[in-house]
Parts: C-alpha cells; structure tokens; sequence
C-alpha cells in the first residue's frame, strides 16, 4: 500500500493497528521528498537519517506516533537543526537551533518524527515563497505557479504527497494563502490558540497565529488539540474548548446564518475565479440548510489600522535583523521589501509602537463587530489565483510586487488583526485545475463552530482524492 495521500489520522490508526511501522512510514515520506523535492523545493533542510533513528523508537504513545512531519523554518526552533528563516546570512552562517521551542516540543510528545524544515520567504514577510537565500518553492499543480507564503513549502510538501502534515504560521494569511494555492485545508486558530514559549511573549505583536496545513479536516482538529493551550506565564491566552475539536468534525452543526462577502471595499477588483468559488459554496451552503445572505464588509478595510499593522511589522522585521546579525556578527543582507521593512522599523519610536497597537485594536474591534451579524463569514481566500512565479519573488522592485501581494492577503489580513479563527478549504479548481480555496470565519475562540461546518462541506463536496497528477 502506498501511504502517501493517506492523511495522519490515518496513518497513526495503521500504526497503533500494526498495519505499518513508524520506519515504514518515515522511509516512505523520505523516498517521496528525495523524489519529488528536486522539483519542488519544498524542504529547505533535511534530518533524514535522525528520523530514522527516532522512527525506530521508543516514541511517544501520542494521537500521532510514528506520522512524518515536517516544521515551517520560521519561528519553532528544532534542537540540533539548522535555522535560517529564508536568510541568506543563516544560509552563510550556520545556526543551529540548541533546543526545541514549546510547540516544537508538542508536536513531538504528539508522536510525530520530524524529517525536516520547509522553505520560507526571507523573514517570512512575503505572500509566496520565492527566497533569493533558497530559490522558488513551486507549487505542486503547476510548477510555474505560487504555492503562496510564507508556509508555501510546508504547503507544498502535503499537497505533493511527502507528508501527511506540516506545520505553519500565519501573521497575515501565510497559513490560509499556501493552503489556497495547494488545494489544502489551512487553519489560522483563534489568536494565543498556542503558546509563544519559551523565545516570545509575542511575535509580530498580536498577529501571529501557530499551526499547521492538512488535506483533511480531521488533521487540523487533532493537531489543535494536541498543540493548543498556554504555558504558566503567558501574557495571554485564549478560552479552552467545550470539548475536543476532532469531535466536531464529526457532526453537522444546526442551522447557520451565514454571511457572504466577495466585493472588496478598497475598490479592488476580485478574480472571477475566487468569486465563482464563494458563489458555489453559498449554494451548496443553502443545500445543507443554512441561511446564507450577502453583506457589506467596510470593516475589511481601515487605513489606520492597515498603518499600525506595517509599523508593527516594520519594528518586528528589524528586531528580527538585528537579533541575527548580533548572533552571527556579520551583517544581513536583504531582500528589497525586508530592507525598506527593517530600516522602516529601525526609526519607529516606543511611542509610534503605542499608537500603532491601538490602531489595529480599534481596526480588531471593527472586524469583530462587524461579523458579529453572522455565525460564520465567507470570502475568497485570496483576490486572485496562484500567481506565476517571479512576478512576487524577492528580487522584484517594492512597485512591482506589493499589488500581487495586497491581492493575495486583502481577504486573510483583517482575521490576524481580529485573532478570529479562519479557514480556507480547497472547495474550487480554475477551469485550468488550479486549486481555488474559500474562508471560513466564525467568532473568537469558535475553532468548534469551524471544525462542525468545514466537516459538514467535506462530507458534501470531498476534495481528498484530488491530487496533483505529477505528484500521484
């Protein structure tokens, strides 16, 4: 049996069956990445031969044991691994990371065997992932297009078949946005779903949301609810669930009132394609039982609040340059759009910093208020459908890329601010077969809500047999 499209659910029930080995699986997943990476560019480094070693055991006896994973270069460390966050200075100057950071860790007291980290956009400030540190990442359905940013290789990576799973994070849609290119099912969690332990308090200031890409609704609800939760000490953390998500998923909710949105208050213009996308989804929502109505979003755009996000930006952009050239002693060169970011950030006074944490609350509150009319919001997930390559790559001028990117995160950026769960799910194909992903919003600490309607959808329009022919 080949298990590469077999989801970790799954794959942990064949292993707790004795169907399968953690080695057989782990060799497996090698074999696929060794196959199909030099094409891809998903895995920017490996740890092929430590995994082995930890796939023969012990392992921990988690919802996940024996499953191959993969991390996001981003923000987890890994103990012993390289880090390089998409740096042509950590990619010159050799880091490695001296310990795992705390979700790290609970991925694997959850079982999983880490095989290695994935490529990222430099800093991870990009909505596709095209690093001049790394190269593209290309996306598995069409290897001339985005699989999106910034966790376009851990996107990459499941939708070709090289892991069931991968972890993500997203401060701007770089969970949501990869899952769209990939045709994958991508969960940004409820803001503090996770813990910043032990290297931050926050990241990103209130924006960055931590976890993981799947093809299967039920592997994003196990994920969360082997990852969720605080650490004594933590400057916030959101509200436990009732019960555990994977339960959800399980069950059709009752009746919704769901509001549909695709018009961009911006005067943007929205791809056709992402349209038709909200468009069917609304029918086969009605066809399931639900209310489902149009309504106007003037809160998915705010000047202010987009200011204070970019100022916000800027300042962790360049505390992030400092940080590793302080490490490293050498200085960083950068990318054009991390360069005016860092130099931005490095004149931003603690007073700038003030006001811009109020403007994006006050641009939170406006999001939150305004979907509140609703149980569930549906949008595009991005403006546009995956972009070729090179028109966003880091080497094109700040004119040149920052529209593709708006377009990308216009519909994603708001639920960063807001910290409301959002998914996207791979409910739509381009007349082309490119994957066309649509958002699911629900209210703060609502996972629950999310999980029993994306469950719901899955059952009556299933997507996990869909896979890329090159990677089959």
């Amino acid at each position: 049996m080949t298990w590469a499209y077999v989801d970790a659910v799954g794959s942990a029930a064949a292993v707790r069956k004795g169907e399968v080995s953690p080695a057989e699986l782990v060799d497996a997943a090698i074999a696929r990445i060794e196959k199909l990476d030099p094409g891809l560019n998903a895995v920017v480094h490996e740890r092929f031969e430590r995994a082995r070693a930890e796939a023969r055991g012990p392992l921990p006896d988690g919802p996940f044991t024996g499953v191959p994973f993969l991390l996001k270069d981003a923000v987890q460390h890994s103990a012993g691994d390289r880090y390089q966050h998409g740096l042509r200075l950590l990619r010159d100057t050799p880091y490695v990371s001296p310990a795992d950071t705390e979700l790290t860790a609970r991925y694997r007291r959850a079982g999983v065997v880490l095989l290695g980290r994935t490529t990222v956009p430099e800093l991870t400030v990009s909505t596709t992932t095209e690093p001049l540190a790394h190269g593209p990442v290309h996306n598995p359905w069409d290897r001339t297009r985005s699989a999106g940013g910034s966790s376009g290789g851990s996107a990459a990576a499941v939708a070709a078949g090289m892991v069931p799973a991968a972890h993500g994070n997203d401060m701007g849609g770089s969970i949501r946005i990869p899952a769209s290119c990939c045709g994958l099912v991508g969960l940004k969690p409820s803001r503090d779903r996770t813990s910043p332990a032990p290297l931050h308090g926050e990241y990103w200031g209130p924006l960055t949301h931590e976890h993981v890409l799947t093809r299967t609704v039920r592997d994003s609800a196990a994920f969360l609810d082997a990852t969720a939760g605080p650490v004594a000490g933590d400057l916030h953390t959101a509200p436990p669930p009732a019960r555990p998500w994977l339960d959800e998923v399980g069950h059709d909710p009752a009746q919704l009132r769901i509001g549909i949105v695709t018009d961009r208050p911006d005067g943007g213009v929205v791809d056709a394609a992402c349209v038709r996308a909200v468009a069917e989804t609304a029918r086969l929502l009605e066809r399931l039982g639900h209310v489902v109505e149009p309504m106007p979003a003037p809160w998915l755009s705010d000047d202010a609040g987009s200011g204070g996000f970019t100022t916000l930006l800027a300042v962790a952009v360049a505390a992030d340059v400092r940080h590793w050239e302080q490490v490293t002693g050498r200085p960083a060169e950068l990318e054009p759009f991390s360069a005016m970011l860092a130099e931005m950030g490095r004149g931003v006074l603690a007073v700038d910093v003030v006001a811009a944490t109020d403007a994006v609350a006050a641009w939170s509150r406006r999001v939150a208020g305004g979907t509140a009319a609703v149980d569930v919001l549906v949008t595009p997930t991005m403006a546009i459908v995956p972009p070729p390559l090179g028109r966003l790559s880091g080497d094109r001028s700040l004119e040149d890329a920052l529209p593709g990117a708006a377009d990308m995160s216009y519909f994603a950026l708001p639920f960063n601010v807001s910290g409301q769960p959002a998914v996207s799910l791979p409910l739509h194909r381009t007349d082309g077969d490119l994957p066309v992903g649509v958002q699911l919003v629900a209210g703060y600490g609502r996972e629950d809500l999310l999980f029993s309607l994306a469950g719901q959808l899955e059952r009556a329009a299933p997507w996990a047999d869909r896979v890329p022919i090159a990677t089959a």
